[in-house]
């Protein structure tokens, strides 16, 4: 018997009627003697599921390798998107940086709550300024009390009037998202300003309508948003060095090949193989927008809607392999 990709399938395992062996051996000792009373604990109960979860997650990865080799990615991405769950909300734009193979998109303009992927173009209005010489990214601001957020970051756990250079809040708030850092910029820069940029950039629908954790304006509806295609674009024209300076989209690049964050992009991908990229995280949006440096280096901007946290990562981890399969030549 043959499955869906062409293995031929053991009968032994699809006679209902036959008692498996592996059963036959768990239930009984050395000898051969029967243990009716045998009751697995839950500790292996645990492992049980953690290894089919395993072997689940390695077949998977076989049969997406093996049903897009050949394909055209715009294919097989068009089959991976029609087989998720329907409360899978997926913004998708991927293309190559390289040369003019077929892009792809997949509700990229569609407008999705930012979470942290708004810090993107936040870090571009950052460099403009210092390109214009309006920001000293030596200049040290002294922190506050009354300027620590909550979420991601390390600065909320800074003492009262810490020193920390403004080129240190730019790190901070790209390689751990953090949002104390993010909000001192915002009111460095002015939201006005940021949105100004954006707007100069060609992007229509991306827009700052908020400093991070302000729950009482995320409970008004003043959202953040970002589209895929969008994220893309401010991500290749830092790879072109068409934003600020050569040298200072080389530093952002840098920046962004630092992202501490490996649950999405770059999960699933030869560790070998840099990622420039910046996460987004929120109870109902999980995001990741960056570089891929494969052989033929891409840029990819996934935002998932609609389903748990791990299953948005899982998601965006799979589209990233098969692109990566597509471009690795």
């Amino acid at each position: 018997m043959q499955d869906r990709v062409g293995a031929v399938v053991p009968t032994l395992f699809l006679n209902p009627n036959r008692r498996p062996i592996w059963r036959q051996f768990r239930e009984t000792d050395a000898c051969g003697f029967k243990h009716p009373t045998h009751r697995p604990t839950p500790l292996q109960r645990t492992n049980v599921l953690r290894i089919k979860a395993l072997f689940a997650t390695l077949f998977l990865l076989v049969v997406m390798v093996t049903q897009t080799t050949g394909q055209p990615l715009s294919d097989s991405l068009t089959a991976y998107l029609n087989r998720l769950s329907t409360k899978a909300r997926v913004s998708l734009a991927v293309e190559s940086l390289a040369d003019s193979t077929p892009s792809f998109y997949h509700h990229a303009d569609e407008r999705v709550p930012s979470a942290s992927l708004i810090k993107l173009p936040i870090l571009i209005e950052a460099m403009e300024r210092i390109k214009a010489g309006q920001l000293d990214p030596d200049e040290i601001h002294i922190l506050t009390d009354s300027e620590k957020t909550g979420g991601d970051g390390v600065l909320k756990t800074y003492s009262h009037r810490s020193r920390i250079a403004y080129r240190d809040l730019i790190r901070l708030m790209m390689i751990h998202s953090d949002n104390t850092a993010t909000n001192i910029l915002i009111n460095e820069l002015s939201q006005n300003a940021i949105n100004q940029r954006i707007r100069s950039l060609g992007l229509s629908a991306t827009q700052l309508n908020r400093v991070m954790m302000d729950t009482v304006a995320a409970r008004q509806g003043r959202e953040n948003y970002v589209t895929a295609r969008e994220m893309n674009h401010l991500l290749k024209r830092m790879y072109h060095h068409q934003l600020a300076t050569p040298a200072l989209c080389d530093q952002m690049l840098d920046i962004l090949r630092q992202n501490e964050d490996r649950q999405t992009i770059p999960r699933l991908l030869p560790k070998t193989v840099a990622v420039a990229h910046k996460t987004g995280i929120l109870s109902y949006v999980r995001g990741d927008v960056g570089i891929i440096y494969a052989s033929q280096p891409f840029v990819l901007s996934v935002l998932v809607q609609g389903v748990p946290t791990a299953e948005a990562e899982r998601i965006i981890s799979e589209i990233a392999l098969m692109c990566y399969n597509q471009y690795k030549g």
